[in-house]
């Protein structure tokens, strides 16, 4: 989906023209993949746009520094106001949101320590990252052949640039062979997460959600559907789940930022009930607390005004 420019993005503290937000192409980062970033989205509400669980990914972008080594010059809260700027100054009602933090040019090699760290903030107009019908179409799923990292080969706690050439590989993978979206096996040949969302299954009328000893990241999406199926009345069960757990779900979606919930119909050509009762219902309230609709979750909503 192509990029939809806005007027400004935020630099090393400075609001610059969308067009010069430009790097040296010797950018020590983009040699190495040692940048960190994070995905928000901001929603129309009716007190004007809201930024979901913003606090929360700014302290997941410090978090992911802090196993990099890499040391932010900005705190949480200044990286939440520059974020409120951007979106605010966007004119935007919704949109997605990029936060990224970089070692910049000036020196080469692996070593990082005689290197700045810069970082940018950009927000633009995006749909659903799996499509506007994912949650009642669903997506069709394939187990990738590549493999998830493992804890001491490269962080999946850090949602690090680098890492994302593994998922590209897998997301490219499905899509030229016809499915919409790639699910990562750990070395074990547990499920570990798709290429960029965070899964759950049905079964026997309990949800299971993959731990983080699997390789899938600490989900913020994956956080807030818990809590939500979990209060309206729903087991939810963080749990091993095998390659054919996912060809006998009861129902299976997949959540993310970007994708939100979305259903799956089918798992290798497995055909899946799609959309689920659990997947219309906990998407259904999603949409509502994310948009401020919904009293219990005000306080995810953080507003730019």
């Amino acid at each position: 989906m192509p990029i939809e420019p806005t007027e400004k993005i935020w630099m090393n503290g400075q609001m610059v023209p969308w067009a010069d937000a430009q790097i040296h192409v010797l950018t020590h980062s983009l040699h190495y993949g040692t940048g960190i970033f994070e995905g928000i989205r901001a929603y129309e509400t009716a007190e004007g746009p809201a930024v979901f669980r913003l606090t929360e990914h700014i302290e997941r972008l410090h978090n992911s520094a802090k196993i990099l080594m890499m040391d932010l010059p900005y705190s949480v809260d200044e990286l939440v106001d520059a974020t409120k700027q951007v979106v605010r100054e966007s004119g935007l009602p919704s949109c997605y949101i990029r936060p990224i933090a970089y070692y910049g040019y000036g020196e080469m090699g692996l070593a990082t320590s005689a290197c700045q760290t810069d970082v940018a903030i950009a927000c633009w107009p995006w749909g659903a990252y799996l499509g506007d019908d994912a949650l009642t179409k669903g997506v069709k799923l394939k187990i990738s052949s590549w493999q998830r990292h493992d804890h001491n080969i490269m962080p999946p706690a850090s949602k690090t640039t680098g890492n994302y050439a593994n998922s590209t590989l897998a997301k490219m993978e499905a899509l030229r062979a016809g499915y919409d979206e790639a699910v990562m096996l750990n070395r074990a040949g547990l499920v570990a997460e798709c290429s960029g969302e965070n899964l759950f299954v049905s079964r026997g009328g309990k949800l299971i959600t993959p731990p983080l000893s699997s390789g899938a990241l600490e989900g913020i999406t994956q956080n807030s559907v818990s809590v939500i199926a979990r209060d309206l009345g729903l087991e939810v069960e963080i749990g091993d789940i095998a390659r054919s757990d996912l060809y006998i779900a009861d129902e299976m979606f997949v959540v993310g930022t970007a994708a939100e919930v979305s259903a799956v119909n089918s798992v290798d050509d497995r055909p899946l009930p799609c959309p689920g009762p659990a997947t219309t219902a906990i998407a259904e309230v999603y949409a509502a607390a994310v948009r401020g609709k919904d009293d219990r979750y005000l306080s995810w909503c953080e507003s730019v005004a």
